[in-house]
């Protein structure tokens, strides 16, 4: 039986130096996940990235204005632990379809950023009656011939900011303490999981002809110097996805949900207000 309760933060897992909230937790197949909930409105499932774990930022804050907006940790992140049985993204998507029934949430809105946003697309294919609304924020999943994505797994952390970010100044903020040991262990925990689930390859090559599957309204987000993810990615995924719509938050790289989480909420949830039942 499921359960949700709140506890403290692992000892084992550090705090960042801004933003941190202690979770709550709920019992997942047997998994303890630990996920942050707020707000009021429309029910909605935020999956967050490769990274930016363990906050509540500020563009939750603002998207908690008018959603009841709920930001898990994946397995292998954050505070959640990584189980022996993730071998790649279809355990994530039979993951948080379980989750969902933990939480009694029988139909939902979905967004997912970056990473995350590959796996919500996979859960819309899999489970597209549980959505009513999908938001693909800067998602990777997908195979653009001639442009594959930067490799992150490659780069030193001075090149990793200037990738994500269009003004590398706005990293300061939700940037990792690289003088502490604890977060340099933790760093290297949730590479490792990202490695585990993505290093070959980097897209699911049956992901585009199956995102047909998907049928409810989908917004993808984009930002405007993605220097992470080719711009036609974006524009990949709207065009196999039926209806689908694209918008650019001006002045963005790859993590535009932290440069402009102001203008990124307002489009997010002007789309879920738009199709809320």
């Amino acid at each position: 039986m499921s359960q949700t309760s709140a506890a403290p933060a692992a000892a084992n897992v550090p705090r960042p130096r801004h933003f941190y909230t202690e979770p709550d937790w709920i019992e997942v197949e047997g998994l303890r996940v630990a996920y942050r909930r707020q707000g009021e409105g429309p029910p909605t499932l935020y999956l967050h990235g490769a990274g930016l774990t363990r906050m509540w930022l500020p563009l939750y804050e603002r998207l908690s204005e008018s959603l009841d907006l709920i930001a898990p940790e994946h397995p292998g992140y954050g505070e959640t632990a990584m189980p022996e049985w993730l071998d790649g993204l279809d355990d994530l998507v039979i993951h948080y379809d379980a989750l969902l029934d933990a939480l009694e949430l029988e139909r939902i809105h979905l967004v997912g950023y970056s990473f995350g946003g590959w796996i919500a697309a996979e859960l819309a294919v899999f489970y597209p009656r549980r959505f009513d609304s999908l938001t693909l924020i800067t998602p990777i999943g997908l195979r653009v011939p001639g442009k594959p994505l930067a490799d992150i797994f490659a780069m030193d952390p001075e090149t990793l900011f200037a990738t994500f970010f269009n003004d590398p100044a706005n990293a300061l903020q939700v940037a990792p303490d690289l003088e502490s040991l604890d977060e340099i262990e933790h760093q290297f925990g949730e590479a490792a999981t990202l490695a585990r689930l993505t290093w070959n390859p980097r897209f699911d090559p049956k992901l585009e002809r199956r995102l047909e599957r998907v049928s409810c309204p989908t917004l993808v987000v984009r930002a405007e110097h993605d220097r992470m993810v080719p711009d036609e990615m974006a524009e990949r995924y709207a065009e196999a996805i039926d209806g689908a719509r694209i918008e650019t938050v001006p002045g963005t790289g790859h993590a535009l949900i932290v440069e402009q989480p102001d203008k990124a909420a307002d489009v997010v949830s002007a789309f879920i207000q738009e199709n809320a039942r």
